[in-house]
């Protein structure tokens, strides 16, 4: 087998339901890598929102921020931050709707305002802290990512007035923010690039909706048991749960490990 590359998703996919990383997809991460696989994590999440995992993995390539910051084996490949005036233009938008958000660069998050419920719930989920409050963050900073944090339908009524922007729901209450046209399947682009290799020499997995155009990019694509229907659906291979070891079993599945 030539040199191939795997992506992987964190939450669902290489994290289980617990956000625990199992011994066993830290050792099929090591085989894979032994079996000269280039390991790479492509994740809507911020570079220091998975330090401790990519130490643990020892894996030097990733795509963050839903493909807007990607970096291949340690060295910055790929960079599409948000417009500061469009940017500008929503954060007036949500003061005035009284929606609170989150500018996030590949070092750190600073949030609009302090103490809000849907902030320190949907960050909270993930096991993260409250951000310190900075609003003109994004004006001094290159953002990779923004989060706005409202409910249900509502979004809707920001797709109508910003379409210099993509908005993908995360949570009941938070959607990430990212460039129009940005998505984890640009950042493998990128990525691949890098490697020397073709998108037919990649695999993908994961279990979200910003999942799905990876899997419709990458020669073979894998959708977690606890994947939603729609990535299901864009998915060559569907394995099962993350907590019954589906990431492990794809892996063997595929013929990445034997």
């Amino acid at each position: 087998m030539g040199k191939k590359i795997a992506f992987f998703d964190i939450d669902g996919t290489l994290l289980n339901h617990n956000k625990e990383l199992p011994v066993e997809t830290i050792q099929a991460i090591k085989d894979l890598q032994k079996n000269d696989v280039y390991c790479a994590i492509a994740t809507g999440r911020a570079p220091f929102m998975f330090e401790d995992i990519r130490r643990t993995l020892g894996i030097d390539s990733f795509i963050s921020f839903n493909g807007q910051y990607v970096v291949f084996e340690g060295e910055v490949v790929y960079k599409n931050p948000l417009s500061t005036e469009k940017l500008q233009f929503l954060y007036e938008k949500a003061q005035e709707s009284g929606h609170p958000m989150v500018f996030m660069n590949n070092k750190k998050m600073k949030a609009t305002e302090p103490n809000h419920r849907h902030i320190a719930e949907s960050l909270g989920s993930l096991h993260f802290d409250y951000p310190a409050i900075d609003k003109d963050f994004y004006q001094d900073n290159e953002i990779y990512q923004s989060l706005l944090f409202c409910e249900g339908d509502i979004i809707n009524s920001y797709r109508g007035e910003h379409n210099g922007f993509d908005f993908i729901r995360w949570h009941p209450l938070a959607c990430d923010v990212l460039p129009g046209g940005g998505s984890k399947a640009e950042g493998i682009k990128a990525l691949i690039q890098a490697a020397g290799l073709e998108t037919e020499d990649a695999y993908a997995f994961g279990d979200g909706p910003n999942d799905i155009e990876m899997m419709e990019l990458v020669g073979t694509s894998v959708a977690m048991g606890n994947a939603l229907p729609e990535t299901k659906a864009a998915a060559d291979h569907i394995t099962e749960d993350v907590d019954e070891g589906g990431l492990v079993k794809a892996i063997y599945e595929v013929g990445l490990l034997k």
